[in-house]
């Protein structure tokens, strides 16, 4: 298959999976209404989606590589298009958090899926370049989804938003039904799997690259699991307005998107990803100081989060790109681990931001602060590899 093409079936399965994060989050207290709880248990679904997504990443890159790419992602988008389609059925928080998990399970696998077939068609700096367009996809579902999410809620009801996606992703699996993946030279190995993946992670070229993603990765999950019910709650935000909010967001890691495809040929891969994770401590920082300075002030907020955001867009291909590089063991193994170890830590920091959810800005921002410095430190002492 032409690597163009190849390039945009995985842009366009990475956004229906990203999607499952963003989309419904402007309808979260209707949600939260009609299954009668609290706002902050519904939050949890996120969490939870997270958390489906971080563990079965090891299995759907091990099943890849012994079964091939195509089955496995259609079998991903056949699990996650019918846990869309069965979420709005549920009437109870229990059945809603459950069919979260099972849908974050087909995300995981489309995810996975997505940052092979880029792996299988590009290498070294192309690959950063190639995965900044996966990082476009995923600002797109991020920030615009987010706003048609609250477009469909205010129109159509909150079911809605579940039953168009569940639609669009099964018939997503109907186009990739009909295209032909290319059979690669690589045979899979006798060697246990869990032995391939304990090689690559004790390599730091790979390990200290995919935690510097994994933390400002966590960046965003702690915003979107605590800003609703900040921006939503004591500063009287509606559902579109928290929509609207997308749109600065998008355009944030729009940009920072772009300038990894334009300039890490030239700039080099170190460079863009030490400049990405100081931005995403400064964002950080400064929103730390405005939630205790002045905490009414919801652009002090959202604002600086836009740079972190910025700052991330930078971050992710690169971090995804040098790890893969620095991985000891060709084949899907190493894209799998490090969407492992990103989705594990969304998966936690979900629920630390869960946990830590209420009226007051100060504690998110101050887990969005430390998370932005753990991310600082792994590109600090990362190995340094030469330009390919």
């Amino acid at each position: 298959m032409n690597p163009s093409l190849i390039l945009l079936i995985t842009c366009c399965t990475v956004f229906l999976a990203q999607l499952g994060m963003s989309i419904y989050l402007p309808a979260l207290p209707q949600i939260a209404g009609y299954l009668q709880v609290d706002a902050s248990q519904v939050a949890w679904g996120l969490a939870l989606y997270l958390i489906g997504m971080a563990l079965p990443m090891l299995f759907w890159g091990s099943l890849a590589q012994r079964i091939g790419r195509k089955p496995v992602l259609l079998a991903a988008l056949g699990i996650y298009g019918l846990a869309n389609l069965a979420l709005p059925l549920g009437a109870t928080l229990e059945s809603f958090l459950l069919l979260r998990f099972v849908q974050g399970i087909g995300a995981s696998g489309i995810s996975v899926m997505a940052r092979v077939l880029i792996r299988d068609s590009f290498k070294g700096d192309l690959l950063a370049k190639a995965l900044s367009w996966i990082s476009i996809s995923f600002v797109v579902a991020l920030g615009i989804g987010q706003y048609v999410g609250s477009i469909i809620q205010v129109t159509l009801g909150w079911q809605a938003i579940f039953y168009l996606l569940g639609a669009v992703s099964l018939m997503m699996a109907g186009i990739v039904s009909r295209l032909s993946f290319p059979v690669l030279a690589e045979t899979p190995s006798t060697v246990s799997p869990w032995t391939v993946y304990r090689q690559i992670l004790s390599h730091r070229a790979f390990l200290l690259p995919a935690l510097a993603g994994g933390l400002g990765y966590g960046v965003i999950i702690a915003f979107n699991t605590a800003a609703p019910l900040i921006l939503q709650g004591p500063l009287n935000w509606s559902a579109a307005d928290y929509g609207l909010l997308g749109w600065p967001i998008s355009a944030a890691y729009f940009l920072g998107a772009v300038a990894v495809n334009r300039f890490v040929l030239r700039t080099g891969q170190q460079r863009l990803m030490a400049l990405g994770v100081g931005l995403v401590l400064a964002g950080s920082g400064v929103m730390l100081l405005g939630s205790l300075a002045a905490s009414s002030l919801a652009w002090l907020l959202w604002l600086p989060y836009c740079v972190a955001v910025f700052g991330q867009s930078l971050n992710y291909p690169i971090s995804l790109s040098c790890a893969n590089d620095g991985a000891p063991i060709a084949g899907a193994y190493a894209m799998a681990l490090s969407g492992f170890i990103h989705q594990l830590l969304a998966a936690v920091i979900g629920g630390l931001a869960s946990l830590m959810a209420g009226p007051h800005a100060w504690p998110l921002s101050l887990l969005c602060c430390v998370l932005a410095l753990g991310a600082v430190l792994c590109v600090r002492f990362a190995p340094k590899r030469p330009r390919a």
